[in-house]
């Protein structure tokens, strides 16, 4: 029998809903293989699909609406620690900003079919003030969407298996160590990642102190904020000088990025990502003199250095 159904056979209905739960909750284990065996299973009359499919949607309801509540208490606080299960966290947190900003109940129902969407949506959708029976409205047909199509997959196979038996065993066979592999290769791959990023962005990132040097002697330094708009609501302050832009419009205008001075990119976010993989893309364009900022914003305003007001009109440069 395949692992992942001999367990849901042990433990049923409760399992799923943890399983699922831990997974949305944002911890890096995947529901999927739970979710195809629980449809398999259901081919075979050993497990009901409804009660799964509403195991698993309350699963989701409740890690999503624990987030949304949380990101609506705490705000971009909360992102930045679900920045660091994430493999590319600021990215993904700009996203979602930016979809919010555009279409904000699209992008709720299609966050779980999205890598790096699913936990940080919810959190996302409460900080920028949507309305809560708005969001368990969209969260839930999302979720049911992604669970059916899980469960159908495995519905399908499963009847599969139940015309040629002989398939059973061959699956069993090969899906445990299948499953093990998948989870491994996961982690590996994020690790192995990450740590490139950081072994590039500690090369070349600047300290604040030494800023605070250069702008105390008049140096000219061409300074980036990069954070996006929700996250300047709150705090509505930057570095002395700063001009804002984000990383997409930087980009397609470095053509205007004077080349004679260094040009200091900083965010808000863990390991200064935003600014490190800005900084890659405009060494790619020609670019040498680029200095991510250690720390971020964060670390610039814990030093008690001075920040200039940011207009509440003032927009990001796109």
């Amino acid at each position: 029998m395949a692992l992942p159904e001999h367990i849901l056979l042990l433990y049923g209905y409760v399992l799923l809903f943890a399983w699922v739960l831990v997974e949305q909750l944002g911890i890096p284990l995947p529901a999927a293989p739970v979710l195809l065996a629980a449809g398999a299973l259901s081919a075979q009359h050993e497990f009901n699909f409804l009660f799964a499919l509403l195991a698993g949607l309350a699963a989701s309801l409740v890690a999503d609406s624990s987030w949304f509540l949380i990101g609506r208490r705490y705000g971009h606080g909360v992102l930045r620690i679900l920045c660091k299960l994430s493999l590319e966290p600021t990215i993904c947190v700009r996203r979602t900003q930016n979809s919010f900003g555009r279409r904000r109940a699209i992008t709720v129902m299609i966050a779980k079919f999205v890598p790096g969407l699913a936990t940080l949506a919810p959190p996302v959708a409460g900080q920028n003030g949507m309305a809560f029976g708005s969001f368990v409205f969209f969260d839930a047909i999302g979720a049911v969407v992604w669970l059916s199509a899980l469960m159908a997959s495995g519905r399908f196979f499963g009847d599969l298996i139940q015309r040629d038996p002989s398939l059973l065993d061959w699956v069993g066979r090969f899906s445990g160590a299948l499953l093990i592999l998948g989870i491994l290769g996961f982690f590996v791959g994020r690790v192995v990642r990450r740590r490139m990023v950081i072994k590039k962005l500690v090369a070349a990132r600047l300290e604040p102190e030494e800023l605070k040097r250069q702008l105390d002697a008049g140096e000219e330094v061409f300074i980036v904020d990069l954070r996006h708009p929700l996250e300047l609501a709150p705090d509505p302050f930057t570095l002395p000088g700063a001009l804002l832009f984000s990383p997409e419009a930087l980009a397609e205008r470095h053509h205007e990025i004077p080349r004679d001075r260094d040009i200091v990119l900083f965010c808000s976010c863990p390991n200064e990502a935003t600014a490190a993989k800005t900084a890659m893309t405009l060494h790619k364009l020609g670019i040498e003199r680029i200095r991510p900022l250690r720390g971020g914003y964060d670390e610039w305003k814990r030093l008690g250095f001075p920040l200039d007001a940011v207009a509440s009109t003032l927009p990001v440069a796109d």
